[in-house]
């Protein structure tokens, strides 16, 4: 296993590979005010290698959001995909943000395919803030992606999914894990983003843990089983 950092005219990020000849790649953002190293010791716990057809290797890929002021924090200046301007998550939502973060992510995803990884073996993964960026990304990505992986996070843009969203996504497999004590992102809201997307015609596999705007051990063995669905033999 082994990390490094980009230099070019993508997102900065870190990158670490679990096998010499990676046959997968799983683009994992991070939360307000994180960065990309944020998840990186988590690649251990999943222990893909150990998955049937992963043995060769996975890239996982943690990108640095952008700095920039974040209204809710009164202005300061930090790591964030987008800014937050109320409590309300769903209300006064910073849409140039979001789409401009969007297109960072898309890069990242033509990166990947230059590589030799199909679009079908990209896993687009977020904790909160990056979880947005991952469903506003995944269902209007062209191509049909591996999966879509969304950790106490919530659909931004709501009304324009169906407008806007590819038919090539619409049986992506997502999967949505939630905190029911969530003081951050309420559970009601992510929920209320999962009745949406299942409405839309989406399959969600949901899974909700007693805990607050973190990440369990459980939450751990439900994202190497999905894993291991999307991307193994």
């Amino acid at each position: 296993m082994s990390a490094s950092k980009s230099d070019g005219k993508l997102l900065e990020q870190v990158e670490l590979v679990t096998g010499p000849e990676p046959t997968a790649t799983v683009i994992w953002m991070h939360g307000l005010g994180a960065d990309g190293y944020d998840f990186v010791s988590i690649v251990k716990e999943i222990e893909v290698n150990t998955l049937p057809g992963l043995a060769a290797g996975v890239r996982f890929i943690f990108p640095h959001a952008p700095m920039r002021p974040v209204t809710i924090n009164n202005g300061m200046v930090m790591r964030a995909w987008y800014d937050v301007k109320m409590v309300d998550l769903s209300r006064q939502e910073d849409e140039a943000g979001v789409r401009a973060s969007q297109a960072e992510i898309e890069k990242l995803i033509a990166r990947e395919k230059e590589r030799g990884i199909p679009a079908q073996r990209i896993v687009l993964a977020g904790f909160s803030q990056g979880g947005v960026i991952t469903l506003q990304t995944g269902l209007r990505h062209a191509e049909r992606l591996g999966g879509l992986m969304v950790l106490s996070s919530y659909l931004p843009l709501a009304a324009t999914v169906q407008a806007e969203g590819s038919a090539a996504n619409r049986d992506v497999p997502i999967i949505m894990i939630h905190g029911s004590h969530d003081p951050v992102i309420n559970v009601a809201l992510a929920t209320a983003s999962r009745d949406k997307l299942k409405e839309l015609g989406y399959a969600v596999e949901w899974h909700e843990y007693p805990m607050e705007h973190s990440v369990c051990l459980e939450e751990i063995q439900a994202i190497r089983t999905w894993l291991g669905k999307v991307l193994g033999a």
